[in-house]
C-alpha cells in the first residue's frame, strides 16, 4: 500500500479531514438524515463514500490505475476479502468468492 493510501485510510478511520497531492478525504455529518460518513475524491471526482456499515464506490469517470489502487486501499483497509479487479480492460469487484461488474454507485456491506 502507498504511503498516502496509509495516510488516506487513518484519516478515514479518525474522522480527520484530509488532503495530499491528488487524494482528498472530506468528513461530513447530515442532521436530516443523522448519518456521517467520509468522502474519498481522487483528482478532485469522489471515488468513494464510507459510512459505519458500508462503502459505496465510484471511478469518478476514470478507470485507471491509481482509481483502482485507492479503491483498495479502502477496500482492504474497512472490508478485508473484497477487493477491485480488471480482466481485459474491464473492472469487476470481488467479493466472498463472487465477481460482479463494477458499477458506479455499488454498495459494499461492511
Amino acid at each position: 500500500m502507498r504511503k498516502i493510501e496509509t495516510q488516506m485510510n487513518k484519516a478515514i478511520r479518525n474522522r480527520k479531514d484530509f488532503r495530499s497531492a491528488n487524494t482528498e478525504v472530506a468528513n461530513f455529518y447530515c442532521s436530516a438524515t443523522k448519518r456521517a460518513g467520509s468522502i474519498v475524491k481522487l483528482h478532485g471526482n469522489k471515488i468513494a463514500e464510507i459510512y459505519y456499515n458500508s462503502i459505496v464506490l465510484f471511478d469518478g469517470g476514470w478507470q485507471t490505475v491509481t482509481t483502482k489502487s485507492r479503491l483498495n486501499a479502502i477496500l482492504d483497509e474497512f472490508s478485508g476479502g473484497t477487493g477491485v479487479i480488471q480482466r481485459n480492460y474491464e473492472w469487476f469487484l470481488t467479493y466472498k468468492n463472487l465477481k460482479e461488474d463494477f458499477v458506479n454507485g455499488m454498495e459494499v456491506a461492511l
